[in-house]
C-alpha cells in the first residue's frame, strides 16, 4: 500500500488550515457584515459563537480526518459501524467542494484582476461611480472573467500536481507569511491615517445598545437576533466547514498534538485575519468620509476610491488586492486538494490524473457564474439572485450546514464513530484536550444552533417567494 502522504512541518499544517479557512468570508464579507451590525458589538458576538459553536465542529473534522487516515472520500467508509451506511454523504462533501469552486474560482480572478486594475493606474481619479464603472465592465466582459478565472485555476492545480509537501504545503506557506506581511503593513497605513480615529473607536469599542436599535421593543429584539444570527452564521461560515475540505488536513498530520489545540491555533490565526482586515477597513473609510455599512461592493467599488485618496494611494490599493488575492488563493489550493484527494482515494487514481479531470471538470463548471454576470444575466430566481447566487446560495444555506450536521452526529452517535472514539483521537497528543462534559452540549445544543442555521438562511427566500 503507497504510504499516507504528510505535512513536512507542523507550522505548514496550521498554516495550511488556517489558508482554508482565511478566504473572502474573512476579508470581504467580515468588515461590511460588521458595519451593518454596528461594528465592536457584533465583533464580540461572532468571537463567542465562534468558540461555542464552530471550534468544535473543527476538531470533528480533523479528528474524523487524522483518525481514518483519509479523504472525505473514504473516511466514512473506514470509521464506520459495519453495516451502517455514513459512507453515503462522501458525495455530499464532494458536490459540496466542486459547487463552492464554481463560483469561487470566478470571484477569486475578480481579486486577480484588480492587482492588476490598481497597479496599471485604472482607478487614478475615480469617485465611487468611477471604480464602480470599472467594476460593471469587467463583469459585462465574459472573456475577461475566464482569462483570469483559468489563470486562478492553473496556479491551484499546479501547486496540487506537485504533492502535498513540495507543492500545496510549500505554496501556501509562502503565500501565507506574505499575506501576513502585506497585512500589517496595510495595517500601520489604515491607523496612521489622520481621522482614523473615529473608525478605530467604531470597530474596537463595543456599544451594546447598536444591537438593540429600533422603537419598540420586538423591533429592539427583533434586530437583536438578526444580529445574533449573521454572528452566528458568520462564525460557521468563516471555518470552511462542513464540506469536508478541513477533513482532507487532518489525514496528513502525525499524532503528536492534540486536535483540540491544533483548532485553536488554527481557528485565532482565522480571527486574526477577519480582525485586521477591518483595521484595514474602517479606518480607512472613516478618514475619508465613507460609510462602513457598504454592503458587498464595499471591496470592489467603495475602496478602491477611498485607496486612490491616500498618498501613494496606488500602491497601497495594489496591496491591498494582492492581499485579498492571497487570502481567495489560499482557499482555492485547499479546496482543490480535498477534491483531488477525494478522487485518490475513492478511485484509486495517481495524483496526475485526479487533477487532470477534476481540472477540467472545475473549469467547465465555473462558466455557468462567468456567464450569469453578462450573456445569461437575465437567468435569476427570486429571493436568490443570479446564477452565482444560487451557487452560493445552495453552498452556503444548505450543504455547509447539512454536512455540519452530519458529521457532529458521526461524532456523538453510538450508531456512528461515537463519543469515545472522537475523544481518544481528539485528545491523542500534546495539548489541549476536548472536555468530556460537552457531550450533552456537543450532541443537541450545537445540532440545534446548526438547524437554526439552516431555517434562517431559508427564511428571507421564502418570505420573497410568498410575498411574489
Amino acid at each position: 500500500m503507497q504510504q499516507r502522504e504528510r505535512f513536512a512541518s507542523r507550522l505548514g499544517f496550521l498554516l495550511i488550515s488556517a489558508g482554508c479557512a482565511i478566504g473572502l468570508g474573512n476579508v470581504w464579507r467580515f468588515p461590511y457584515i460588521t458595519g451593518q451590525y454596528g461594528g465592536a458589538a457584533f465583533v464580540v458576538m461572532y468571537i463567542v459563537f465562534l468558540i461555542a459553536f464552530s471550534l468544535p465542529i473543527l476538531v470533528m473534522e480533523f479528528a474524523v480526518g487524522r483518525g481514518s487516515q483519509k479523504s472525505s472520500g473514504r473516511a466514512y467508509d473506514e470509521l464506520e459501524p459495519k453495516g451502517t451506511k455514513w459512507h453515503r454523504v462522501k458525495w455530499f462533501s464532494y458536490c459540496g467542494m466542486i459547487l463552492l469552486m464554481m463560483f469561487y474560482t470566478v470571484v477569486a480572478g475578480w481579486m486577480l484582476a484588480y492587482v492588476y486594475k490598481s497597479a496599471s493606474g485604472a482607478f487614478i481619479g475615480q469617485d465611487v461611480a468611477g471604480t464602480g464603472a470599472v467594476f460593471g465592465a469587467m463583469l459585462a466582459n465574459p472573456g475577461e472573467l475566464i482569462f483570469w478565472m483559468l489563470v486562478v485555476c492553473a496556479v491551484g492545480l499546479a501547486c496540487c500536481a506537485a504533492g502535498v509537501q513540495k507543492g500545496v504545503e510549500r505554496v501556501t506557506k509562502i503565500m501565507m507569511i506574505c499575506l501576513l506581511l502585506v497585512l500589517v503593513l496595510l495595517c500601520v497605513r489604515s491607523v496612521t491615517l489622520e481621522g482614523a480615529a473615529e473608525g478605530l473607536a467604531f470597530y474596537l469599542i463595543p456599544d451594546f445598545g447598536k444591537l438593540f436599535s429600533g422603537d419598540t421593543l420586538a423591533a429592539q429584539l427583533g434586530n437583536f437576533g438578526q444580529a445574533a444570527y449573521a454572528a452566528m452564521g458568520q462564525s460557521f461560515f468563516t471555518m470552511s466547514l462542513g464540506i469536508g475540505s478541513m477533513l482532507i488536513f487532518g489525514s496528513y498530520i502525525g499524532k503528536d498534538r492534540s486536535l483540540t489545540g491544533e483548532s485553536i491555533r488554527v481557528g485565532a490565526l482565522d480571527t486574526f485575519v477577519a480582525l485586521m482586515a477591518g483595521l484595514i477597513i474602517f479606518p480607512a473609510c472613516f478618514a475619508f468620509g465613507v460609510q462602513p455599512d457598504a454592503g458587498p461592493g464595499l471591496v470592489f467599488i467603495t475602496l478602491p476610491s477611498v485607496f486612490e485618496q491616500m498618498p501613494l494611494g496606488q500602491l497601497w490599493c495594489s496591496l491591498f488586492f494582492v492581499f485579498m488575492s492571497f487570502a481567495a488563493l489560499s482557499t482555492i489550493i485547499a479546496v482543490f486538494e480535498g477534491i483531488i484527494a477525494f478522487a485518490m482515494d475513492q478511485w484509486g487514481w495517481s495524483r496526475g490524473k485526479s487533477v487532470a479531470i477534476n481540472g477540467v471538470l472545475i473549469i467547465v463548471l465555473s462558466l455557468p457564474c462567468v456567464f450569469g454576470f453578462n450573456i445569461w444575466s437575465g437567468f435569476t430566481i427570486p429571493g436568490l439572485g443570479d446564477i452565482q447566487g444560487i451557487e452560493d446560495f445552495i453552498l452556503s444555506n444548505n450543504i455547509l450546514p447539512l454536512g455540519a450536521l452530519i458529521i457532529c452526529l458521526f461524532c456523538t452517535s453510538k450508531k456512528g464513530w461515537g463519543w469515545k472514539n472522537f475523544l481518544a483521537e481528539a485528545d491523542t497528543g500534546k495539548g489541549a484536550k476536548f472536555p468530556k462534559w460537552t457531550y450533552g452540549y456537543m450532541k443537541y445544543v450545537v445540532p440545534a444552533l446548526i438547524v437554526i442555521v439552516l431555517i434562517m438562511g431559508w427564511v428571507p427566500v421564502v418570505s420573497t417567494w410568498i410575498g411574489a
